[in-house]
């Protein structure tokens, strides 16, 4: 008699995959400016160095403020062509000088009009964003949210289906998102050229996003 041969049937594991999605929304509480000052004229010696006054005060200014990273961003001198008949002819130069500077939100409005008052002429651009540590605990709150979201994912389904989810297998922390900056429209020439007693700024807020993914048996 020949023994029978014996096959092990591998054991199937029941299991359910689910992705849960956490929002979390947190308030923006800094400023970062890109602003500077931008002269035209024939003479590129002399408005080099009416370009170099301003920043001078320029500085002064922000540096009174107690602002954050303060620094120079971009140094140009540029001459500007018209073109006619396939000619080009010098028309004057372009000097600008351009910094860069972090502060609060709450006084971002009036140092913006201090600056424009001492000779400023461009605000190139103005963001707002969550300091690191609030960010890096709003992240573990989406994450958080995130799970929560999955496990309330799985045992809805597996509730309909009068089953009972017994353990989670496997886990992917798909991240939190660092939130991008919220970005204020530059000013305009002429806003900057008008009387504005005061700019009005509001931060708002920004959302960190998290994602999970559970494998879970039943």
């Amino acid at each position: 008699m020949l023994a029978s041969p014996v096959i092990a049937q591998e054991q199937v594991v029941k299991t359910i995959t689910v992705t849960g999605q956490g929002i979390e929304s947190i308030a923006t509480t800094i400023a970062t400016v890109q602003l500077g000052v931008e002269i035209e004229g024939q003479n590129p010696a002399q408005i080099q160095q009416e370009v170099a006054e301003r920043t001078t005060a320029l500085l002064e200014i922000l540096r009174s403020n107690n602002v954050n990273k303060l620094q120079t961003t971009g140094i140009q001198l540029r001459p500007n062509y018209s073109y006619n008949d396939n000619r080009r002819q010098l028309v004057n130069y372009t000097a600008t000088n351009i910094v860069s500077f972090e502060t609060d939100i709450e006084q971002v409005g009036s140092i913006l009009d201090e600056t424009v008052n001492v000779g400023a002429t461009r605000i190139d651009s103005v963001s707002f964003s969550a300091t690191e540590m609030a960010i890096s605990q709003a992240q573990s709150r989406a994450l958080e949210k995130a799970t929560n979201d999955a496990q309330r994912q799985a045992q809805a389904v597996l509730r309909a289906l009068n089953l009972t989810p017994q353990e989670v297998i496997t886990i992917n922390v798909n991240g939190a998102n660092t939130p991008r900056p919220l970005m204020m429209e530059s000013m305009s020439d002429r806003a900057l050229s008008s009387n504005i007693a005061s700019t009005p700024v509001v931060g708002g807020e920004q959302d960190v996003r998290a994602s999970v993914t559970l494998q879970i048996r039943y």
